[in-house]
């Protein structure tokens, strides 16, 4: 029995969820988004609730079931409220600049990193240890979110790099002297 599966999405007044064929379209406030869902996953729309069922019991199915559910759910949060990721530096000389759409990352390296904003996404650099970025698309923000910290993700011995806000670097002692 999927819990996720089961529960009903109750849409805002603003927001309206159409499907066709296997793909299922929401729209909103903030934009539009699409995703094609699996045919074994049957999604009904009564008023302002969307329910999904599934066909069979097999551990596929019963995997996309919950899966399918928390992805359109997920897309009606996107176009009524959006997704935002804060990403904080740490560490002595690192910044980031923004000029045009081109995000610049000094982080420790002989040379900037440079990265180009992407469509349906926004950045901002609120100071420079700051880097903000938002969009309707769950996916595409967590993305270039973690592209970024790859660039230099936090070291365990002095916490340095890139992090996520609220992120915890558990730190580790390095060499003991005489």
């Amino acid at each position: 029995m999927s819990r996720i599966g089961n529960k009903a999405i109750t849409l805002p007044a603003d927001v309206t969820v159409s499907q066709e064929g296997a793909v299922v379209t929401v729209k909103g406030p903030k934009g539009e988004l699409s995703r094609e869902i699996v045919s074994a996953i049957t999604m009904t729309i009564e008023g302002n609730e969307v329910s999904f069922s599934r066909s069979s019991d097999d551990s596929k199915t019963r995997a996309l079931h919950g899966t399918t559910r928390a992805n359109v759910a997920n897309m009606v949060e996107g176009v009524s409220a959006g997704f935002t990721k804060t990403l904080k530096l740490v560490g002595v000389g690192y910044r980031a600049s923004k000029s045009g759409s081109k995000l610049t990352l000094n982080v420790g390296y002989s040379h900037p990193v440079d990265f180009e904003e992407r469509e349906e996404l926004t950045v901002e650099v609120p100071d420079a240890l700051t880097i903000k970025i938002s969009g309707i698309s769950k996916q595409k923000v967590g993305d270039l979110a973690a592209e970024i910290r790859a660039v230099r993700s936090p070291e365990p011995y002095k916490g340095k790099g890139i992090r996520y806000e609220g992120e915890v670097v558990r730190r580790k002692e390095g060499k003991t002297g005489k």
